[in-house]
């Protein structure tokens, strides 16, 4: 159930807002289930695209990758605007037990924002808030859990003057 996901995500993301310009978005899948592992990794300095699937592994070479705050979605809420998004990991396993939900994974977007930590966690706690998360401050961030009970965490950090960068982790 999750490798479509882990391919759909790649696919779109190799398809949008691709440039030649500064440092992209790194992409990293890391997908098992009964037929195997499946590995795919973008850099996002280099463009370098590689693959690694049971019965196929290749290497080649992207325009890199740029991400923005209208490139991830979460129960229709997008990143804080004038987001960029530094790097995207999804670590997905499928159980593999018919009529059974054992999948489990992670997915961890690492981003820069372009407001104070303090600005940028509590627009996330009205907008998450009415998407039907529950959460709660913790330190300059949040925990708490999705609209489908799974685990939530935003960690944010000052980066200069009314900057800040993030990690999203949603398990």
């Amino acid at each position: 159930m999750l490798r479509p996901l882990a391919a759909a995500v790649v696919l779109a993301a190799t398809l949008s807002a691709c440039d030649g310009s500064k440092g992209g978005t790194s992409i990293s899948i890391n997908s098992t289930d009964s037929d195997g592992n499946v590995v795919a990794d973008l850099n996002g300095n280099s463009g370098a695209l590689s693959i690694d699937t049971p019965g196929f592994s290749g290497k080649i070479n992207l325009p890199k990758l740029h991400l923005g705050a209208s490139d991830f979605d979460m129960n229709g809420v997008h990143l804080y605007p004038g987001s960029t998004i530094s790097a995207m990991n999804i670590d997905a396993h499928d159980g593999g037990k018919p009529g059974k939900d054992d999948d489990s994974g992670t997915v961890r977007i690492s981003f820069a924002s372009p407001a104070a930590p303090a600005t940028v966690r509590d627009w996330y706690m009205q907008k998450l808030s009415a998407a039907g998360f529950t959460l709660s401050a913790s330190g300059s961030g949040l925990t708490g859990t999705t609209n489908e009970k799974k685990p939530f965490k935003l960690d944010l950090a000052p980066d200069g003057a009314d900057k800040s960068k993030g990690t999203i982790t949603v398990s």
